[in-house]
């Protein structure tokens, strides 16, 4: 038995996109280097761009910011003709757990003007990919840049980041690099200085228990803190119960958020991280999509992030999401 390989990326589910599964997106609707590709009418659903693989397609990708490495359908695969290789173990982490998958070797991966040679790729599937290609690990693009327009529907994956995209958005230097690329800002939750990152793979923001217990610790009386249970669901089999909570202000640098309901658990993910001693959290689409704009400079460690959508606020209000003890995935 060779090595084993490591591979962490996180996977959410969302609202199912419009193509069937593995149809490739015409090439004539898209431009290689700005992507305009028609999301949710609230943005809450994740980010997809066109990928090409060993120069076909375009296919449809979930972009993942917290994913470092990228992943491919099994659909895709056999529509490719790629060779499956399973003779090596690699580890899938995924947010509940991990497993052991398949993988092939693709010549190269192309997204505007990323483009990565000889890379492996594990085969996931999931019903939370809701159709999708593949996911595209965003985290650590090197020299790259990474702009969600929310209120243009675009995606753009260039080699600087344009004065247009810093345009009313509040910069946010990631105090550190974790995991081959996964960048990690400071926040705090109420007054508990918080690790966070920010994560277009997931749907909804997700806490482990560090900080829940400092927020309990916090908050004695225990007013204001009242949890429902919930079940979480991710890329692997495993499932994970989680504890809904409704979190008091969330500051990032000068952005605030209110009116997060967030999910707290011991989510395997924030052990691949090393980030569960100490209090941190996922921030999800749900918070995510009511900005206008996101643009993560990994060359610099900066993240832009824009206003909320039709405001000049750096005041964000999420909607209070409906979960409950049906579960969610993740």
């Amino acid at each position: 038995m060779g090595t084993e390989k490591a591979w962490s990326f996180d996977v959410a589910d969302s609202v199912p996109v419009a193509a069937a599964p593995d149809r490739p997106i015409p090439k004539a609707d898209l431009d290689p280097y700005q992507f305009a590709l028609p999301t949710t009418h609230d943005h809450i659903g994740r980010v997809v761009v066109p990928v090409t693989i060993n120069g076909r397609g375009p296919f449809r990708f979930i972009v993942d910011t917290g994913a470092n490495h990228s992943t491919i359908s099994p659909g895709l695969v056999e529509t490719l003709g790629l060779k499956t290789d399973s003779t090596v173990p690699m580890t899938l982490d995924g947010i509940t757990g991990s497993a052991q998958v398949a993988y092939v070797s693709v010549d190269q991966l192309q997204a505007g003007e990323l483009k990565i040679k000889g890379t492996a790729m594990p085969i996931v599937w999931a019903p939370l990919m809701a159709g999708a290609d593949g996911i595209l690990g965003a985290a650590g693009l090197d020299d790259k840049s990474l702009l969600i327009d929310f209120r243009r529907n675009s995606v753009a994956i260039a080699s600087h980041v344009d004065s247009k995209s810093r345009t009313d958005t509040t910069r946010i230097h990631a105090d550190r690099v974790v995991n081959g690329g996964l960048l990690v800002v400071e926040a705090r939750v109420g007054s508990i200085v918080t690790d966070a990152v920010l994560d277009t793979g997931a749907e909804r923001t997700l806490g482990n228990l560090a900080l829940r217990d400092a927020l309990k610790q916090h908050n004695r009386s225990g007013r204001g803190f009242v949890a429902s249970v919930t079940s979480v669901y991710g890329a692997t089999t495993q499932v994970e119960p989680g504890e809904i909570r409704s979190a008091p202000l969330i500051a990032i640098d000068s952005l605030q958020i209110t009116d997060v309901a967030v999910v707290y658990g011991n989510f395997h993910i924030f052990k691949v991280w090393k980030m569960q001693e100490r209090p941190a959290i996922i921030i999800g689409m749900d918070v995510l999509g009511t900005v206008s704009s996101l643009n993560m400079d990994f060359r610099n460690r900066d993240v832009y992030v824009g206003s909320a959508k039709g405001t000049d606020r750096d005041v964000l209000q999420t909607m209070h999401n409906s979960l409950n003890d049906q579960g969610m995935k993740r």
